[in-house]
C-alpha cells in the first residue's frame, strides 16, 4: 500500500512539473522613460519596428548580450542604426525608469554606452539615476535587466542628447501608426496586442497582454493572455 501511494505521489509531481513548464513565462519588462527603442515602437513614432510595437516589454536574451534585440532575429529592427530613432533631450544625468508587465526576482540593472558600464544598481527597484559626465552629444544608452531566478536578461535601447538640457525627445520623420491589431480566428505565431478579439474552437476572447502566439499557447491554456467572453 505504500508503495502504490508513493508511486502515485511521483506521478502527481511529475504531471505537475510538466503543466508548469508548459506555461509561457510572463514576467517582462523595458524601459518607457526616457523613451526606448521599443518603447518608441510601440507608440507609433518609429516606422517598420515590426512585431516589437505589439510586445515591447518581451527583449529577452541571454545575460551578457550587447544588442538592442537581444539577438532575437523577430525583433532585429531595435538594431537597425538607419531608423530614425528619437533622441531625447537630457543634462548631466538622466533617470531610467522601467515598466513590467510581471517580475521576476531581479539580480540586478547596467546601463551601457558603449563597452563602458555607467549604471548598476542592485535590489528590487524599477527607478535609477545615472551620471553621464564625460559624455556629450548623441549617445545611444543600452540599459539591461538582469534576472536573479533564470539565466535570462530584459534589453532596452535609449537614445539620448546629452547636453541639450530638456525632456523633449527629437521628433523622428513621418511618424506612423502602428498597424491594425490581428483579429478573427487565434492564429500561432501572430502578434496580438492588447483588446484583440479571438475566436477559438467556437469560444471568443480577448487579448490581456501583448504577445506573439506560439504553438501550445492557444487561448484556453493561457489565462493569462486570453480571457475569455
Amino acid at each position: 500500500m505504500r508503495r502504490t501511494l508513493t508511486l502515485l505521489g511521483v506521478a502527481a509531481i511529475a504531471i505537475a512539473t510538466t503543466v508548469f513548464n508548459a506555461t509561457p513565462a510572463l514576467a517582462h519588462g523595458y524601459v518607457n522613460s526616457p523613451a526606448s527603442r521599443q518603447a518608441n515602437c510601440a507608440q507609433g513614432r518609429v516606422p517598420d519596428c515590426g512585431p516589437i510595437i505589439y510586445e515591447p516589454q518581451s527583449v529577452e536574451g541571454p545575460k551578457g548580450l550587447r544588442s538592442c534585440h537581444a539577438n532575437l532575429p523577430q525583433f532585429a529592427q531595435l538594431s537597425d542604426e538607419s531608423k530614425p530613432w528619437p533622441a531625447t533631450s537630457v543634462g548631466t544625468s538622466v533617470t531610467f525608469n522601467w515598466t513590467f508587465t510581471a517580475k521576476h526576482r531581479t539580480r540586478d540593472y547596467e546601463y551601457y554606452i558603449g563597452n563602458t558600464r555607467i549604471g548598476f544598481f542592485s535590489g528590487d527597484t524599477d527607478s535609477h539615476t545615472v551620471n553621464l559626465s564625460g559624455y556629450s552629444g548623441r549617445q545611444k544608452v543600452l540599459a539591461i535587466w538582469n534576472i536573479g531566478d533564470t539565466p535570462m536578461a530584459f534589453y532596452s535601447c535609449i537614445d539620448l542628447q546629452i547636453g541639450g538640457g530638456g525632456g523633449n525627445p527629437t521628433p523622428p520623420p513621418n511618424p506612423t501608426p502602428p498597424p491594425t491589431t490581428p483579429s478573427g480566428t487565434w492564429k500561432a505565431n501572430t502578434a496580438y496586442a492588447v483588446g484583440a478579439q479571438v475566436t477559438y474552437n467556437g469560444a471568443s476572447y480577448r487579448c490581456t497582454q501583448a504577445h506573439t502566439s506560439l504553438p501550445g499557447w492557444e487561448p484556453p491554456n493561457v489565462p493569462a493572455l486570453w480571457q475569455r467572453g
